[in-house]
């Protein structure tokens, strides 16, 4: 299965610069967050396979104008021909809002997805926004990683976790992919394209 990620600015080769057929090669699209609910609504619409999306820490619009045509998957699994997908979005809580979490917050929405779990017999891809602790966060608040996201991948060993909100662009010096233990850490900025 050929997988698009997305996360946090949109991509002019996808969306300015759209051709008839470049979307025709992927089997699903994942947003990681903090992308135009229009964007994804026009994504779904020339692709040939479904977009499932999380929230990021500036989707609070998508309340009033959801991503037309696409799927949340936000604090729940959902199985897409065999692949199983846990979605939490959000970021770190840096001042007040929705979508902000502190660490404990983030912990009990996990703790909230125990009988999911143990009925899908954990998952293969974790979709979020912000990133683990430890793995592509910063030292400022806003881009702290959760604690919560390691112990997910400790416990389950997914194929994949795919998280935004450190744009590459910010000169840190992240890698696009990294590897914890059985899983892959893709950074989706952008676009990335990953393989199951």
């Amino acid at each position: 299965m050929k997988i698009l990620v997305l996360a946090d600015v949109t991509s002019k080769y996808l969306y300015d610069f759209y051709e008839e057929g470049k979307l025709d090669s992927y089997d699903l699209i994942l947003s990681a967050g903090d992308l135009p609910s229009v964007y994804l609504s026009f994504l779904v619409t020339f692709a040939k396979c479904p977009v499932f999306y999380i929230r990021g820490n500036h989707d609070t619009y998508y309340d009033e104008k959801p991503p037309e045509g696409c799927e949340c998957v936000e604090d729940r699994i959902l199985t897409y021909q065999g692949i199983r997908i846990l979605g939490l979005g959000g970021s770190m809580r840096y001042h007040p809002g929705p979508d902000q979490y502190t660490e404990k917050e983030m912990q009990r929405r996990v703790r909230k997805l125990w009988f999911p779990l143990l009925k899908n017999r954990g998952f293969d891809i974790l979709l979020t926004h912000a990133p683990a602790k430890g793995i592509n966060d910063q030292l400022d608040l806003p881009h702290h990683g959760f604690e919560a996201f390691n112990t997910l991948m400790e416990k389950y060993n997914p194929r994949y976790m795919v998280h935004g909100h450190v744009h590459m662009n910010y000169g840190y010096h992240i890698p696009r992919e990294t590897q914890v233990g059985q899983t892959t850490v893709v950074n989706a900025y952008e676009r990335y394209e990953i393989e199951i």
